[in-house]
C-alpha cells in the first residue's frame, strides 16, 4: 500500500506542476527553503574544519555550495558592470531587495572577503542561521535604532581592521512594488565612517517570473547591473543625506531601465 501511494505521489507532483501555477509557487518556495537548509548541513562542518569557527572566509564555501541553486529553480542571471567590482580594499555594496531569491544573485557576484548585514532574526533560521553566523554575517536589531547604529559603528571599524567588504540592503525590507523604497541611512553612515567607497548593485524586477501575491513562480532571467563606485573620502556625517539621495537616484534609474528592458525581452515563461 505504501508503494502504491508513493507511485501516486510521484505521478501527481508532475501533473500539478503542469496544471497549477499556485502549486508550482508553493512547491518551488518550499523546495528552495528546504534545499538551502540541506546545503547548510554540509556547509557547517566544512566551515568549522576550514576556519575553526566564525570567519568571513567561510563565505567562499557558502558561495560555492549555493551557486547551483538557480538552475534548480529555473533561473539565470545576466550580469553587467563586472569591472566596477574590481576595487581594492574595503567597500560597501548596496542593492535593492525584493525577496529571499536575492541571495542567489549575491552569490553570483559576491567578491572575496565580503559578507552582509542582515536582520537579527535570521540567526534563528535553523541550519541556515548557523551558516550565516559562521560566514561572519553582521546581525542588527532593526527595531532598536540605537543598537543598529552601534552595530554599524563597530562594522565600520571591523571593515578597516580586517579589510573586508559589506553588502547592505538600504531599503531595510523586502519590496516587490515595482519601484525602490526610500533608503535608510545606516549603509551611508557605515561607508562614511569607514571612508570606504559604495558600489551600487541593482537587481531587475522579478515581476516577470515571481509574483508573491498572485502565487506565481516561473522560470526567468534576473539582470544584475553593477554601477560605478561612489567615493566617500572626505565626507562627514553632514553628507549622509546627500549621499543617500544620490545613491537612491542612480539606483532607481538603473532599476527602471533594467525592468523596462526585461518586460520587453522576456516573453511568457513556464516551469
Amino acid at each position: 500500500m505504501d508503494a502504491f501511494w508513493m507511485i501516486v505521489l510521484l505521478l501527481l507532483v508532475p501533473f500539478l506542476c503542469f496544471t497549477s501555477s499556485t502549486f508550482v509557487f508553493y512547491f518551488k518556495k518550499c523546495f528552495y527553503v528546504a534545499w538551502m537548509m540541506f546545503l547548510a548541513v554540509f556547509a557547517i562542518p566544512i566551515c568549522i574544519l576550514k576556519s575553526g569557527g566564525r570567519d568571513i572566509e567561510n563565505m567562499r564555501v557558502i558561495r560555492f555550495l549555493v551557486r547551483h541553486v538557480k538552475y534548480l529553480l529555473g533561473l539565470r542571471f545576466e550580469v553587467s558592470g563586472w569591472a566596477h567590482l574590481q576595487t581594492e580594499g574595503p567597500f560597501v555594496i548596496i542593492s535593492n531587495h525584493q525577496s529571499s531569491l536575492d541571495v542567489l544573485g549575491m552569490m553570483e557576484i559576491l567578491p572575496d572577503r565580503c559578507t552582509m548585514i542582515a536582520k537579527k532574526e535570521l540567526v534563528y533560521a535553523g541550519t541556515v542561521g548557523i551558516v550565516c553566523w559562521l560566514g561572519g554575517i553582521v546581525f542588527i536589531n532593526r527595531k532598536k535604532t540605537s543598537d543598529a547604529k552601534s552595530v554599524m559603528g563597530q562594522a565600520a571599524q571591523t571593515m578597516l581592521d580586517q579589510k573586508i567588504r559589506l553588502w547592505v540592503f538600504p531599503e531595510g525590507t523586502r519590496n516587490q512594488k515595482g519601484d525602490l523604497l526610500p533608503f535608510k541611512k545606516g549603509a551611508f553612515h557605515l561607508a562614511i565612517q569607514a571612508q570606504a567607497p559604495i558600489v551600487p548593485v541593482v537587481f531587475s524586477s522579478y515581476s516577470n517570473f515571481y509574483l508573491r501575491k498572485e502565487k506565481q513562480f516561473k522560470s526567468g532571467t534576473i539582470r544584475l547591473k553593477i554601477l560605478p563606485k561612489i567615493e566617500t573620502k572626505g565626507l562627514t556625517s553632514d553628507d549622509v543625506a546627500t549621499l543617500c539621495d544620490e545613491s537612491y537616484s542612480i539606483m532607481r534609474s538603473a532599476f527602471l531601465e533594467l525592468s523596462r528592458a526585461g518586460s520587453q525581452n522576456n516573453g511568457p515563461s513556464t516551469l
